[in-house]
């Protein structure tokens, strides 16, 4: 048994479950992460969409008493229907989108340079939009939970989704950030990247494993081991991270956040400008 392998799978699918739904992007983390332990080839990719699948089930546990209420009621609580269509809509344009343009997105902007640089815009954004937010605190918002969103509210989360096609930026930051930029509260807008996490995640693993598919990639046994453990520890980290968030969120902004997305760019643009690392291009 290759303990190097099991530490790896371990670090990576820590990183996956706590990142995923923080907005410091779950992508430009494995990337670098994966860069730095060396595990980018073939196999890594794989790992990477299905430990992904397990950031999923938490957030499905988690919310599992909503999920299974909405599923229940759906042919005769309205609320329960427009929860579902929302989903549908603010999930339509990033995955077609992504549909269109991951292979140039992916072959262009997939190198931990670019994602540095996502990450330092990004901060910026939650600056702006912390502002804002903060000069709107007096003003009583029509929005309290997740059932409040109108199909325009979810138009316009799905909008802002789509800046996550760029690795570096987000996917939970952008829906989250761009909610706040068009007038959610915090806690909702939170509450609602996570769920609308389970179709635009969920979707994107499946169609990432109908490609592995299709054009399997030969996994040795050990790595099919990796793969189990870093779907569990993957599984468990993001279990704690919504958790905690969901707390977090309700007393806290993100400015720290934004802080450490600068942090964390500006040491790999350093690293790599001074040839501390050689980061891959």
């Amino acid at each position: 048994m290759d303990l190097i392998l099991l530490l790896k799978a371990v670090i990576l699918g820590v990183v996956e479950g706590l990142t995923e739904f923080l907005p410091i992007s779950s992508t430009g983390h494995l990337i670098l992460v994966g860069d730095l332990l060396d595990f980018n080839d073939e196999q890594g990719k794989a790992f990477e969409v299905i430990i992904q699948f397990g950031a999923i089930l938490a957030v499905c546990w988690e919310f599992r008493g909503k999920l299974l209420s909405v599923t229940r009621s759906l042919a005769s609580n309205p609320n329960s229907r427009r929860f579902i269509v929302n989903l549908m809509i603010a999930s339509a344009p990033a995955m077609g989108l992504g549909f269109l343009f991951s292979k140039h997105i992916k072959a262009v902007l997939f190198s931990p340079i670019p994602v540095a640089s996502a990450f330092i815009v990004g901060a910026l954004i939650i600056f702006w939009a912390e502002r804002r937010q903060a000069k709107n605190a007096s003003t009583k918002s029509r929005i309290h939970t997740v059932d409040d969103l109108t199909y325009l509210d979810a138009f316009k989360v799905g909008l802002a989704q789509c800046a996550a096609l760029i690795p570096g930026t987000s996917r939970s930051g952008a829906t989250i950030i761009g909610g706040m930029l068009f007038g959610l509260p915090r806690v909702v807008a939170t509450e609602f990247s996570f769920f609308l996490a389970i179709p635009v995640i969920g979707g994107a693993t499946a169609y990432e494993l109908l490609k592995l598919w299709k054009n399997p990639v030969s996994i040795s046994g050990e790595y099919s081991v990796a793969i189990v453990i870093g779907f569990i520890a993957a599984f468990i980290s993001a279990f704690i991270c919504v958790r905690w968030l969901i707390h977090y969120v309700a007393h806290h902004n993100f400015i720290p956040f934004a802080w450490y997305r600068i942090v964390f760019g500006l040491l790999v643009l350093m690293t790599s400008y001074s040839g501390f690392i050689a980061w891959s291009h």
